[in-house]
């Protein structure tokens, strides 16, 4: 009778994890490194320090209601130049600007964050970089960097690259949800500048790019390319906190204009008899997109469907609150301008339309 045993090894060295590619030393010089980081974050309601096995955080007594707003979300190919580039210290900014941006649109206030890197072999000076971003956007949007992942995973990335997600928790009261359905033709969109390209469309920018041949070192604009095209996503945060402690119920609707753009994400707060009509006018194309659109020979149509444009925000308010929202964003550093207004929707006619 046969034996299926697998028939034994030759004495050989002993493994370690190290042997397979995991370095738990350098996970460990990771967290101590991470933890000053994280401690300028921290907010009152967080329990306990990082390295727990769950992170702790206690509800604010000042929600009568509290409603717990969660967004989830990725930097997408803009990892790709962070990589060419070797420029890793702001695509953290853009991990937490994507959920924050996207949480605060419902009235939400962000209270925590947590990020997952996921890497094949870990470099502790490019994931500190990555992770000081992230904290300085936690910073900007005054929520706490509560905890997080590094999964170090030997084969599964490329040698120098890693992926990133994050995820935001953020608390409204009840009777302060905006999702729009108080919004009524005659009102009023305003638009709140981007710094850049945020984190969306890079697919097509990298096309853009590879296919002119672009030096990321040249000048442009007064400011080397490279840093013009990762400038990292504005946080949207406390400006729109201030606005909406300031004007109480008065913002209506927003909207963060992401992948999809100004076209596709604008009708997500919209009812179906309402379209907004968006002035292109209303605002100067920065040069960033000026340059993408020649270069790439992108249709307008493209343009407005794919990038922000120059507008990383949207919000609407009535016409007689108009004014008032205006100053009070711009009194916070907004670059704010009126770029449209709700109309009713015709029989077959876009929710958006940008002219």
């Amino acid at each position: 009778m046969s034996d299926h045993h697998p028939a034994p090894l030759e004495p050989q060295t002993p493994l370690s994890y190290r042997d397979a590619g995991v370095d738990i030393d350098a996970g460990d010089a990771l967290v101590d490194r991470i933890k000053p980081l994280a401690k300028r974050t921290m907010r009152p309601e967080v329990l306990g320090g990082i390295g727990g096995f769950g992170a702790l955080f206690e509800l604010s007594k000042k929600y009568k209601e509290p409603v717990l707003v969660s967004g989830t979300d990725g930097v997408g190919t803009k990892l790709k130049l962070a990589f060419q580039l070797n420029k890793h210290d702001t695509v953290g900014q853009d991990l937490v600007a994507m959920s924050v941006n996207d949480i605060l649109v419902q009235g939400a206030e962000s209270l925590f964050f947590l990020d997952y890197f996921a890497c094949g072999k870990l470099d502790v000076d490019t994931a500190a970089d990555v992770v000081k971003g992230i904290a300085r956007g936690c910073e900007l949007a005054g929520c706490a960097l509560i905890g997080g992942e590094t999964a170090e995973m030997p084969g599964m990335y490329p040698d120098g690259e890693y992926d990133l997600a994050g995820f935001a928790v953020g608390a409204v009261e009840k009777s302060d949800i905006i999702d729009g359905s108080k919004i009524v033709p005659g009102d009023v969109v305003l638009g709140l500048a981007s710094s850049g390209a945020h984190s969306n469309g890079y697919s097509l920018i990298r096309k853009i790019i590879e296919r002119a041949g672009v030096d990321m070192d040249s000048p442009f604009h007064g400011r080397p390319f490279r840093d013009v095209v990762m400038e990292p996503t504005r946080i949207y945060v406390k400006p729109l906190l201030a606005l909406m402690q300031a004007m109480p119920g008065r913002v209506k609707g927003m909207a963060h204009i992401t992948g999809g753009g100004i076209t596709e994400n604008v009708p997500r707060i919209l009812r179906d008899a309402l379209t907004a009509r968006i002035d292109a006018d209303a605002w100067l194309l920065p040069p960033l997109f000026q340059w993408l659109q020649m270069a790439g020979r992108v249709a307008e149509e493209e343009m407005y469907r794919v990038f922000n444009c120059g507008i990383g925000m949207v919000v609407i308010v009535s016409e007689e609150d108009a004014e008032a929202a205006l100053q009070k964003l711009q009194a916070e550093g907004e670059t704010v301008y009126r770029i449209g207004r709700i109309d009713t929707r015709r029989e077959g006619e876009a929710q958006t339309i940008v002219g």
